[in-house]
């Protein structure tokens, strides 16, 4: 069986991390999101995949290549412009020569979920029971059949959210030739799903009990909380003397843990990196390849990106800062409310009582630079020394 991994959107959502990468090579646990999901598949026994790609296609192509790496072999469509998942599916016709799944690559499924999913026959839309499925599309059920599909809306009529995976025969291509656009000028696949159902095809439904949907930013947090849970440490740098790592830690290879560092798992650091000496780092937190973390620095679950530097005498907690940044003296990020409330950014709720900032690639800040609780700041920001800076600052900013 082969596999399509869609891997064209931005990720809009996202932003400013998607600024200039698409959702799925956002890191996560040490790996591009979308890396997870084809490693899942892998290990499910699938060698063969096709990833459509788009925004920023080029980083998907040289990280992945040929699959030879992860033993596979990964072809590759391209869809130009973003017009829908049905429209995605259409682009990896030509390479499908039989049944095969369909993943988004910006979730998380088990290995023993896609297992199942194999071993199934006919159209399958796999789902998940939530609480809550505001603004997730859902699905109602009769036995084993679906009768109806819903996509996003204010009061959905069911629990079984749709999570983006599917399995399907070469039939569906027909169905999918046949899909006009959706009032949100898309083709859906989901509008497929619904003709399929109308004309008396039969669509069955899988339920996942595993499910990690990233549709924030501060989602990333959460996902690498689960991830990092299951790691196994292993040191391939090297740590002074001095230095103490408690827990699942891994350190790669190049990097260097300095005198007086204390790390506390599960936690990742790169390659090529330089921590302390007398840095802190807490759980749940991934450092990228080659960023240097100075003297009394000290970093709580938060996701560092490639070649970052955070010098001496900063507080990180509970915050994603992308590539290249360089954080002054002093810096320090507040992650919890006064009042202890959860955290809105934007005006939405991120369901999080505890969430620093949200930073994009090239942020500078000066010294003692303040930045508040569930602040957003764009590519290429500056903000200037001992300035304090909350909600949303816009690519370019400069904020003295």
């Amino acid at each position: 069986m082969q596999a399509i991994i869609l891997a064209a959107g931005e990720g809009s959502r996202m932003r400013p991390l998607t600024y200039t990468r698409p959702k799925v090579m956002l890191p996560l646990a040490g790996k591009p999101i979308i890396e997870h999901q084809l490693i899942a598949a892998r290990d499910a026994g699938i060698r063969e995949f096709v990833l459509v790609v788009g925004y920023f296609d080029s980083l998907v192509r040289d990280y992945f290549g040929n699959g030879k790496k992860w033993q596979v072999k990964i072809d590759y469509a391209t869809q130009k412009k973003q017009l829908g998942t049905a429209d995605a599916i259409s682009k990896a016709r030509e390479r499908i020569n039989g049944d095969f799944l369909v993943m988004n690559g910006d979730v998380g499924v088990l290995t023993a979920e896609i297992e199942a999913l194999m071993r199934a026959e006919g159209h399958v839309i796999c789902v998940n029971r939530r609480e809550d499925c505001f603004g997730l599309g859902v699905i109602e059920v009769k036995g084993k059949k679906v009768t109806a599909i819903h996509e996003k809306n204010d009061h959905p009529p069911s629990d079984l959210a749709n999570t983006g995976v599917y399995r399907f025969t070469p039939e569906i291509m027909r169905h999918i030739d046949a899909t006009e656009k959706s009032p949100r000028g898309e083709f859906e696949i989901t509008s497929t799903l619904e003709n399929l159902i109308r004309d008396g095809g039969t669509l069955g439904h899988h339920r996942l009990d595993y499910w990690l949907d990233i549709s924030y930013p501060w989602d990333l947090l959460s996902a690498s909380e689960v991830l990092l849970q299951g790691m196994t440490g292993e040191c391939l740098g090297s740590v002074e003397d001095g230095a103490v790592l408690h827990g699942e830690v891994s350190v790669g290879r190049g990097s260097v843990v300095r005198s007086g560092t204390v790390i506390t798992g599960p936690a990742i650091i790169g390659e090529d990196c330089d921590i302390g000496p007398t840095s802190y780092l807490r759980p749940a937190t991934t450092i990228g390849n080659g960023c240097r973390l100075g003297a009394f620095v000290q970093v709580k679950n938060s996701i560092i990106m490639r070649g970052t530097k955070i010098p001496h005498l900063s507080y990180v907690g509970d915050s994603i800062i992308g590539e290249g940044c360089n954080l002054g003296a002093g810096t320090n990020i507040a992650n919890l409310r006064l009042d202890k409330q959860q955290v809105t950014v934007s005006g939405v709720d991120t369901g999080r009582r505890k969430l620093g900032a949200i930073m994009g690639d090239g942020v500078e800040t000066g010294i003692n630079a303040s930045i508040n609780v569930g602040t957003m700041i764009g590519n290429n920001c500056q903000v200037g020394p001992g300035a304090s800076v909350s909600g949303v600052l816009l690519p370019d900013t400069r904020w003295y």
